[in-house]
C-alpha cells in the first residue's frame, strides 16, 4: 500500500508540471483539504505546497481532470476542423458557380450566332428570289394573239417563271392542265393553266385572264408565292396533297 501511494504522488507530480489545467483543478481540491489556509505571499513557498499536496488526491479525480482536459482540447480540434471543411465546401461551391456561368454564357453566345446566321441566310434568300422575280417579265409586256401553242405557253412561262422555279411551275401546270390555258373543269367551275377556283380570280391580274396565257400565269405565279413562298412550295404541298 505505501509503495503504491508513493507511485502515485510521483505521477501526480509530472501531470501537475504538464497540465495547467489540472494543476488549477486540483489546485482548488487541495486548498479544501488544507483547511483553506491562506496569507502565504512567497509563490515559490505556494508552488512547492500545492505540488506537495498533489500527492493527497486520489488517483481518480487526477483522471478525471485529465480527461477533461483532453476532451477541451478534442472539441477545440473538431471545431477548427469543421471551419475548415465548410470554408473548403464554400470555396468548391463558387469556382463550380463560376465554372457553370461560364458555360451558360458560351452556350447562349452560340445560340446567338446561330439564330443571326439563320437570319442572315433567309434574308439573302428573300433576296435572291426578289432579285429573280424582278427579272422576270411581266405579262403586259407580251403581245396577246388569238390563241397559243403548248410551246409558245411555256415559252411565255419561261421568261416569267424565274428559273430556278420554273420546273415546280412546270409540274404543277402539267398537273392542273396540261398547258391548256382554256382548260375548264365542268364541275368546280377551275379555269385555265393553274385551275384557278373560280376562275374569276384571276381577273385580279388582268381583264382577259380567259384567253390570255400570260395573264393566267401572272395571277397563277402570284398565287404561289404568297400562300407556299414559290412555285418549289406550291408544288412540295402539291406532291403531299394532290392540290394546291
Amino acid at each position: 500500500m505505501l509503495e503504491g501511494n508513493r507511485v502515485s504522488r510521483i505521477s501526480v507530480r509530472g501531470f501537475a508540471v504538464a497540465s495547467a489545467t489540472a494543476v488549477t483543478t486540483v489546485g482548488a481540491v487541495v486548498g479544501v483539504a488544507a483547511g483553506g489556509e491562506q496569507g502565504s505571499s512567497d509563490p515559490m513557498e505556494a508552488a512547492a505546497a500545492d505540488s506537495t499536496l498533489l500527492a493527497d488526491i486520489p488517483a481518480g479525480q487526477q483522471a478525471v481532470a485529465q480527461t477533461a482536459s483532453l476532451s477541451q482540447q478534442a472539441d477545440v480540434q473538431s471545431t477548427a476542423a469543421d471551419a475548415e471543411a465548410k470554408k473548403s465546401a464554400e470555396e468548391a461551391a463558387r469556382k463550380q458557380a463560376a465554372k457553370d456561368a461560364k458555360a451558360k454564357k458560351v452556350q447562349a453566345e452560340k445560340e446567338a450566332a446561330e439564330v443571326k446566321l439563320a437570319k442572315e441566310r433567309e434574308e439573302a434568300a428573300k433576296k435572291k428570289l426578289e432579285a429573280s422575280r424582278s427579272a422576270a417579265r411581266d405579262a403586259s409586256s407580251f403581245t396577246q394573239q388569238a390563241s397559243y401553242t403548248v410551246a409558245q405557253v411555256q415559252a411565255i412561262a419561261r421568261q416569267m417563271v424565274p428559273a430556278d422555279q420554273f420546273q415546280c411551275f412546270s409540274n404543277i401546270v402539267n398537273h392542273e392542265s396540261t398547258w391548256n390555258y382554256r382548260a375548264e373543269n365542268p364541275s368546280s367551275g377551275a379555269y385555265g393553266l393553274v385551275q384557278a377556283l373560280p376562275g374569276t380570280k384571276m381577273a385580279s391580274a388582268g381583264a382577259d385572264w380567259r384567253t390570255n396565257p400570260a395573264t393566267q400565269i401572272k395571277w397563277g405565279l402570284g398565287y404561289m408565292n404568297d400562300r407556299y413562298g414559290s412555285p418549289c412550295g406550291a408544288w412540295s404541298f402539291w406532291q403531299a396533297n394532290n392540290y394546291y
